[in-house]
């Protein structure tokens, strides 16, 4: 089936359009740009020469794909920002390429970004994430698959969100938040496992019962976060739950460091 292009859309003879696009009065589409097969394009959208968008995916009104970064380093080199098979981007996201020669910005599939939210140069987000209204994630964030962010949300340059993790709104996130966790209030702190966005998704109470025993090490017993990750590591019946060596070696890796457990409060 052949795409759909209002005749008020500005489409560069550079583009590349897939089958079945729609692409909406007053849209842009700069040269250079990927579209795949089946995604709609509304009304005032851009997408710039940097964006690869694709299948199915759904671009509302006034998003911004694709364009510079906000990077004073930043000289015009290509880069791009590439976006997987059947995400939504709502109102006036803005979703910037990477920066430095083959930089990349990468959203994964099934993602749903609403409105405002705003994806700095470099960030990596994984498959079926849901950042809310007018989250924002500085430059090379990383968001691994299924996290949940609430609204009004800023997220410091280089930090990482664990898989399956949720953050409630208005809180700023400044340290890594652990895979599997539940974090809130101000500051940003663990407040327990992610239990029911877990056991919607199929956990089974055995690797609830050992995320929750890992976390018992590392946030609720007087031991430092190296001397629980010891603990954890020697422990062969933690060890062998695949969720737990992703929390380990997640937590290895963290360069910001992690959130901290919650303050007591008389």
């Amino acid at each position: 089936m052949s795409s759909h292009i209002d005749p008020r859309a500005v489409v560069g003879p550079r583009a590349v359009i897939g089958e079945n696009v729609t692409i909406a009065p007053f849209a842009i589409i700069e040269d250079g740009a990927v579209i795949g097969d089946g995604t709609s394009v509304a009304s005032h959208a851009l997408i710039a020469s940097g964006a690869r968008i694709g299948a199915g995916c759904v671009i509302h009104h006034g998003a911004v794909i694709g364009h510079a970064p906000q990077d004073l380093k930043y000289a015009n080199e290509p880069t791009t920002c590439e976006i997987g098979d059947r995400t939504v981007v709502r109102e006036y996201a803005a979703l910037h390429r990477g920066t430095g020669e083959g930089g990349r910005t990468i959203v994964g599939t099934d993602c749903f970004l609403m409105g405002y939210v705003h994806l700095a140069h470099d960030c990596v987000v994984g498959n079926n994430v849901i950042m809310a209204n007018a989250a924002m994630a500085a430059g090379h964030v990383l968001i691994e698959d299924f996290v949940i962010i609430g609204g009004i949300t800023p997220i410091h340059q280089f930090v990482r969100i664990g898989c399956h993790a949720m953050i409630g709104g208005g809180l700023r996130v400044p340290k890594d938040v652990p895979p599997y966790a539940l974090a809130g209030n101000a500051p940003l702190a663990f407040e327990g496992l992610n239990a029911i966005g877990l056991r919607r998704r199929g956990f089974t109470r055995e690797t609830l019962d050992a995320l929750d025993r890992t976390y018992t090490l590392l946030y609720r017993s007087k031991l430092n976060v190296s001397q629980a990750l010891e603990r954890i590591a020697a422990d062969p019946d933690l060890m062998k739950v695949p969720e737990v060596q992703h929390c380990v070696e997640f937590i290895k890796d963290s360069k910001r460091g992690i959130i901290g457990a919650p303050r007591l409060h008389n």
